[in-house]
């Protein structure tokens, strides 16, 4: 009987990957789609999916892909190599995330910057920004790659990461701090960790893996290492430099 059970669900999960269009775009499966995203999926996108420490979905702009069948996969499955995960909604419910994420999509909204993205380029570099985040392969490795950061984050999200870093700091960038028995000390950012070792990116010494037998003493700084910008810029400054990460897009997949 269990067995029966599991392969009804599991065909009605093939069935429901295998549509091309979504079948929930109704008044009703919208709705419904709308209480999963705002539960789900707004801690990232915004409650109304403009975005937050994920990309704006109501631009109509999908960068792997467009259709509804493209949707699907990307909620079920996740996207390697950035932030979003797999979910564990079953089809029907997927398919309402859809038809939710069209809805408001429907009417492309595209954020009007003030600022000038071209200065913007250059504060990047005479402000410091380049030492610590890399852009196009250029730069340091103490804050986050920033290279696609325009599609990845909101214009809000922008501009609050530049005025207060440490109000969300992300466990990835956590700063571990240690000191080894013979006294030195290492600090960096922590890959992985087990019982016997931490796997690090040491700030000095790149890619490093120390023993927790070699530990004097070792603690996390959760806050971030980045400075605050908000008495630095003036308002035109901070307008340019938003500007510019935010012309840091991915590019288009073509279907």
């Amino acid at each position: 009987m269990r067995i029966r059970v599991l392969m009804v669900m599991l065909g009605a999960a093939g069935l429901a990957a295998a549509q091309t269009t979504s079948p929930q775009a109704t008044p009703a499966g919208r709705a419904a789609g709308e209480k999963i995203f705002r539960s789900h999926c707004a801690s990232c996108h915004g409650v109304a999916g403009v975005g937050g420490t994920g990309p704006n979905l109501t631009t109509g702009v999908f960068y792997h892909g467009s259709t509804d069948a493209d949707l699907y996969k990307n909620i079920s499955q996740g996207i390697e190599g950035t932030a979003m995960p797999d979910q564990f909604f079953n089809g029907v419910q997927i398919w309402q995330i859809v038809a939710y994420v069209r809805a408001i999509s429907a009417a492309p909204v595209k954020t009007k910057l003030p600022g000038n993205a071209a200065h913007g380029a250059e504060l990047f570099s005479t402000k410091g920004c380049s030492g610590c985040h890399l852009v196009k392969g250029e730069g340091g490795v103490r804050g986050p790659d920033l290279s696609l950061i325009g599609s990845q984050r909101s214009v809000a999200h922008l501009r609050e990461s530049i005025n207060d870093p440490g109000a969300k700091v992300d466990k990835a960038y956590w700063v571990a701090k240690l000191i080894t028995k013979d006294g030195r000390s290492r600090s960096g950012f922590v890959l992985n960790q087990d019982t016997y070792a931490v796997q690090m990116l040491d700030f000095a010494d790149g890619l490093r893996t120390v023993n927790r037998s070699d530990f004097k003493d070792f603690g996390v700084d959760r806050g971030s290492i980045m400075p605050s910008y908000k008495d630095k810029l003036s308002a035109s400054e901070l307008d340019d430099l938003t500007a510019f990460l935010a012309s840091l897009e991915r590019t288009r997949e073509k279907k």
